[in-house]
C-alpha cells in the first residue's frame, strides 16, 4: 500500500503526531511519504492509494483556514473511493472538528478509517503510540 501522510501544524503537536503515524506505517509494510500542506500538490493523490490528513483545531474547531483548508478544498474532490484517515490536535473544545471533517470525507465518498485521532495539546508517549497504532490498523484495513 503506497500512502501519503499530509499534515499542518501551527506549535508541531500536529507533526509529532504526524511523524508517528509514519512511524506505524512503515511498521505495517506501507511505502509512505510525509509532507506538510504547503508542499504536496493535490493533483498527484491518484499515486497513492489511501491518505492520512492531519490538521489541528483552529478558531472555532475548524482546520486552518489560510494553507489547509484551501488544500482540502481541491483534494476531498479526489477522495471517492479512497481510504482515508485523519488526526489533529487541539487545545480547547470536544473535537468537533474533528467530527465535521470525518462527516465532510464521508459525503466526499472517501472510505472513512475509525474517528481519527484527536490529541489535546502536545501528545505524550501514551497519544504517540495511540498514532502509531492507528497508523498500523489503518494499513491492515486497508491492504
Amino acid at each position: 500500500m503506497k500512502i501519503a501522510i499530509v499534515y499542518w501544524s501551527g506549535s508541531g503537536n500536529t507533526e509529532a503526531m504526524a511523524n508517528a503515524m509514519l512511524e506505524g506505517a512503515k511498521n505495517a509494510g506501507a511505502e509512505v511519504r510525509l509532507f506538510e500542506v504547503r508542499d504536496y500538490n493535490y493533483e498527484t493523490m491518484g499515486i497513492y492509494d489511501g491518505f492520512l490528513f492531519g490538521c489541528p483545531a483552529m478558531g472555532c474547531e475548524v482546520l486552518e483556514e489560510a494553507e489547509f483548508e484551501p488544500f482540502f478544498a481541491n483534494a476531498e474532490t479526489k477522495l471517492k473511493g479512497i481510504p482515508v484517515g485523519l488526526f489533529g490536535s487541539y487545545g480547547w473544545g470536544s473535537g468537533e472538528w474533528m467530527q465535521a471533517w470525518l462527516e465532510r470525507c464521508k459525503n466526499a465518498g472517501a472510505k472513512v478509517f475509525g474517528d481519527g485521532v484527536i490529541i489535546n495539546n502536545e501528545p505524550d508517549a501514551d497519544g504517540i503510540a495511540e498514532c502509531t497504532n492507528f497508523a498500523i490498523d489503518f494499513v491492515k484495513n486497508n491492504s
